[in-house]
């Protein structure tokens, strides 16, 4: 419970008055790190996107950290009290940030009202540094307080404005949410009164057009030929449909389908994006993929909503599709030419450390097997796996030196009959005197 309310001492009026706020240095960014990571109830000092970082000190001793960083891509509730339009705010979020972070590094009992203080003397500052670290100013700002845990007090005393509660939603990937049943309380504060009545205006004044930004493009329209569509949902059926009973509003084939063709046709990000695509179906294309008839629509048929993408690239049972998905692909690109396998991993960005290892055929670019990571998995076996699944003898196989393996060049040479190519480096050096040994003295290692 909180404990009553109390004016400071002299010995804490004069703490108040002493607090200084700065950004830090990049060499105090490990202790920032630290700090946060041991003090901030989330454990992690983690700041996404454009991001400035803070310290409230007293005599240059550390009482408290401030984290900045981008703000949260769609918010009802703040979207509301801008009052701009979806196209307003596509163009002039990058006005607005988080306050990400914020923790005390001293008991809250012993310096009353630091926290407050701390927060208001950044806001007098953050726009002017915003604009010296990333090019433009910023308007208004946002925070989210547990309220389990918190009363938002220091937001309160230092002119901020209770919203309401959040809708119990967290990011996990790049356009990926996933309910967590714990919403926040969302503040917010104008930093500039004449600056934020403009961001719901038409036409920004002089003094910030130029720092509004041109939304992301439309995807485009998908010109696959119906005959090649209906090769592909032919054998979409095979899949499981992985949703619950009553979460089978919209055709399985037509889900898959849609997020397939997105894929193809190079929508890059996750399943909002997937949804924008498949608003750009012509009739023929939605009938071809048998999405839901309905009148009312104006192409006369329904597509799958963002959530129901959501669900099903969630659920979707990825062994069971790729086979098909391979299958298809072959028969689109015709027969199998390729001479050369490129076989490499790459990290996914945003899923916590999951990445994928594949392989590539050239010239044609077609993908000839993929198998998942986890966090924590080695490479190396994961390419092994990768070599018993795939078909290669006669062709030339490549790698990166992690896989200049005994074992693995093995699996290439004797197992498949392959020939291959693989850096070797000074981390080896009984195999790079070998080489230099053994091969012409014209060729460098």
């Amino acid at each position: 419970m909180a404990k009553p309310f109390r004016l400071p001492n002299a010995d804490e009026q004069a703490v108040l008055d002493g607090l200084e706020v700065r950004l830090i240095s990049p060499a105090e960014q490990p202790r920032w790190e630290q700090e946060v990571s041991e003090h901030h109830y989330l454990k992690n000092a983690i700041l996404v996107g454009e991001r400035l970082r803070y310290v409230v000190t007293f005599q240059g001793q550390w009482l408290a950290c401030l984290g900045w960083s981008a703000p949260a891509r769609h918010l009802k509730a703040r979207d509301q009290w801008i009052g701009w339009s979806a196209d307003q705010l596509a163009r002039r979020r990058p006005l607005l940030a988080n306050n990400t972070r914020y923790c005390l590094l001293v008991e809250r009992q012993q310096l009353p009202n630091v926290a407050s203080r701390g927060l208001a003397l950044c806001c007098q500052r953050l726009s002017s540094d915003w604009l010296a670290h990333w090019g433009h100013p910023l308007i208004a700002v946002e925070s989210f307080v547990d309220a389990q845990l918190f009363h938002g007090t220091a937001y309160k005393a230092s002119g901020w404005t209770l919203l309401g509660p959040t809708s119990g939603f967290g990011r996990v990937a790049e356009d990926y949410y996933e309910r967590h049943e714990r919403p926040k309380q969302l503040w917010v504060r104008a930093l500039d009164a004449k600056g934020f009545a403009a961001l719901r205006s038409g036409q920004l004044p002089a003094s910030l057009a130029a720092y509004e930004v041109e939304p992301p493009s439309k995807p485009k329209r998908f010109k696959a030929s119906l005959r090649r569509i209906q090769g592909l949902l032919d054998r979409l059926p095979e899949v499981p449909d992985p949703r619950d009973c009553h979460g089978r509003y919209q055709p399985w084939r037509a889900v898959l389908g849609i997020m397939v063709l997105a894929k193809l046709a190079g929508t890059h990000m996750g399943q909002r994006h997937i949804a924008e695509f498949a608003l750009q179906l012509t009739k023929p294309q939605r009938r071809a993929l048998g999405c839901l008839r309905d009148e009312k629509e104006p192409t006369g048929y329904r597509v799958p909503s963002e959530s129901t993408f959501q669900r099903a690239l969630a659920r979707l049972d990825f062994a069971a599709f790729e086979p098909l998905l391979l299958e298809w692909q072959n028969q689109t690109l015709g027969p199998d030419t390729d001479t050369h396998l490129a076989i490499d991993g790459k990290a996914m960005r945003r899923t916590d450390g999951r990445s994928l290892v594949g392989a590539i055929g050239q010239p044609s670019q077609r993908v000839h097997a993929v198998v998942p990571m986890q966090k924590g998995d080695s490479e190396i076996i994961a390419v092994r796996d990768l070599l018993a699944q795939t078909e290669f003898t006669g062709r030339l196989v490549s790698f990166d030196a992690l896989h200049t393996q005994h074992q693995t060049i093995h699996q290439v040479l004797y197992d498949h009959g392959a020939d291959y190519v693989t850096p070797i480096r000074d981390n080896q050096p009984g195999l790079v005197e070998t080489a230099q040994t053994l091969l012409p003295e014209g060729l460098t290692p």
